[in-house]
């Protein structure tokens, strides 16, 4: 999202931010830079949208989708009605599902073209989750959450001007369940200028494998606790000289009780480039997830040797054997890691290929353009 703000500012866009503040996401105004929020002209509410038992259980019999609902805010929805007044818009972009709830309040006070930036259909993250579900009643409730939050989404598709769709195979998606308006591809970008590739020969000590993502979210925290139980144990027993480093915010306690042998857990990082670079491959065990993976495109923008599912590689124009390793079992995953050791002249060239993926196709400036062409469209 900040990307995105960036990028239109860069390009000379008068930009106003109205966000959510969350438990999980907090919005720090303090923090942010003195020019940044003079560009933005930023603002936000919090929101408290931390699960709460009876809404959930209510909305089982209203049909009401739980994980939409707990986003609306009627001091949030006031600000926005507020702005709206005091000022015309020409757009108002809407990053997220999870903002869609406010768009009557949108279309009551502006005219402005509403485009819904969607991260990733979210009633197929819940339909992955409930199929991975051992639990009966857990499986159960999952599927009736991906089944209200797939209608709504149908619903939402016909009330916006249009779709910038984070990946290809979700724009495909949405066109398979009817929408027929306007779509354009907007991935995540970066500001390639940023980050300085540090490709590096197939390194003489121990492999440094590492896993870097939010721990509060289900599809990280389903995939390490794979990679321990199914792919790390393989990896000792195949005697690969190897290391598995985990990073990431909320890393839950059992994660830092589990004792296994050349696992070392850093918790919270302070920097994630840092982190990427001082370590050797990437991996992105995701089974459950939709869209496209920020940290993939950040680790190959650094040049890093990237192995995830084929889920995880949802989104981006990547190959396997070329750019990235893709594996979706554990023996794959095992597999891959000795081809690597195996063949140690291809971790610089699929290192090197990676960041040229990022330069030619990822790099924020270009997607800001085809951002604004969209918005063009049509006026």
């Amino acid at each position: 999202m900040n990307n995105v703000t960036n990028g239109l500012i860069l390009k000379g866009i008068e930009v106003k931010i109205l966000a959510i503040s969350t438990h999980k996401h907090p919005l720090s105004l303090e923090s942010l830079d003195v020019s940044y929020k003079q560009d933005t002209r930023i603002e936000g509410v919090f929101v408290d949208t931390k699960l709460n038992i009876v809404d959930a259980f209510s909305n089982l019999v209203t049909s009401d989708s739980y994980n939409i609902s707990r986003f609306f805010s009627p001091d949030f929805n006031k600000l926005l009605r507020e702005t709206l007044e005091e000022e015309e818009f020409d757009v108002v972009h809407l990053e997220s599902l999870f903002m869609t709830p406010y768009i009557g309040t949108i279309r009551s006070e502006s005219n402005a073209k509403i485009v819904l930036r969607s991260h990733n259909l979210e009633y197929m993250i819940w339909e992955r989750l409930a199929d991975a579900a051992s639990n009966m009643a857990k499986k159960m409730y999952l599927n009736i959450l991906a089944k209200q939050l797939k209608k709504y989404e149908i619903r939402t598709l016909s009330e916006v001007d249009g779709i910038a769709a984070i990946s290809k195979e979700d724009l495909a998606k949405y066109e398979s369940i009817g929408s027929n308006k306007p779509m354009v591809t907007i991935p995540f970008g970066i500001d390639a200028k940023q980050y300085k590739p540090d490709v590096k020969s197939f390194p003489e000590r121990a492999l440094r494998i590492f896993h870097l993502g939010a721990m509060n979210w289900s599809p990280n925290l389903e995939g390490v606790h794979w990679v321990l139980e199914a792919v790390w144990p393989e990896v000792i027993a195949a005697r690969l000289q190897a290391e598995l480093h985990l990073a990431g915010r909320d890393m839950p306690d059992w994660i830092f009780e589990e004792e296994q042998d050349f696992v070392v857990n850093h918790g919270e990082v302070d920097s994630a480039q840092e982190f990427m670079r001082t370590n050797d491959i990437m991996v992105v065990p995701l089974f459950s997830a939709g869209g496209m993976r920020v940290k993939i495109i950040e680790g190959m923008a650094l040049g890093k040797v990237i192995i995830t599912t084929s889920i995880g590689a949802e989104g981006i124009d990547c190959e396997d054997g070329v750019n990235i390793l893709i594996a979706d079992t554990a023996e794959a995953f095992v597999e891959k890691i000795k081809w690597l050791c195996d063949n140690p002249n291809q971790f610089e060239i699929i290192g090197k290929n990676a960041t040229e993926l990022v330069q030619n196709h990822y790099d924020n400036e270009l997607i800001t353009e085809r951002l604004l062409s969209f918005y063009q469209e049509g006026n």
